[in-house]
């Protein structure tokens, strides 16, 4: 695969050496409080960035986990990722996390609007969607910023840190006349 580059960052495979960085956000409450998983043990982001590199030799390739790196000093701030769900119908899914410490400052828009791109312009997809938490109101304000619509909200659909949590549903269509928000 080769690197995307956005104005601000670069999104390329994940490295071993990654982990550390990884494990900074990974295992921080607050940055995975409405993910399925985490907080991440050493073990957990080390088996992770081993899961992502191993999924480079997948024929035909279906996971693409990426680190997003500032280009200006090549620092790792984050996670993402676009995944193949159904080739059939030319459909994938998107997913980001970032560092707290890189939150509120666009990164996470500019992530997700060069996956889009990936995925419509090298990936050939049709539909690609994204979910987050109800209450994850950030994330879905992203979705919107990258022309996602909402298309569902599931009621109480994942039992997550022990509790059922509500999930809103996105979608972007090759089609759609996409007009990218500031």
């Amino acid at each position: 695969m080769r690197t995307v580059l956005t104005t601000r960052l670069k999104l390329r495979e994940f490295r071993q050496s990654d982990w550390k960085a990884v494990q900074g956000y990974a295992s921080d409450p607050e940055v995975v409080r409405y993910m399925d998983w985490g907080p991440n043990t050493e073990k957990d982001s080390q088996d992770f960035i081993k899961k992502s590199i191993a999924c480079k030799r997948e024929r035909p390739r279906r996971n693409f986990a990426l680190a997003v790196v500032l280009r200006r000093d090549g620092t790792l701030i984050g996670g993402c990722g676009i995944y193949l769900t159904d080739s059939a119908n030319q459909e994938g899914y998107i997913g980001y996390v970032f560092n707290r410490n890189f939150w509120g400052l666009g990164y996470a828009t500019e992530t997700a609007r060069a996956l889009v791109e990936f995925g419509f312009h090298e990936l050939n997809l049709h539909r690609i969607i994204s979910w987050c938490d109800a209450e994850n109101l950030a994330s879905a304000r992203v979705m919107g910023k990258i022309g996602m619509t909402q298309e569902a909200y599931f009621r109480q659909n994942k039992w997550i840190k022990g509790k059922w949590r509500n999930t809103l549903l996105f979608a972007i269509l090759e089609d759609d006349n996409i007009k990218f928000e500031s």
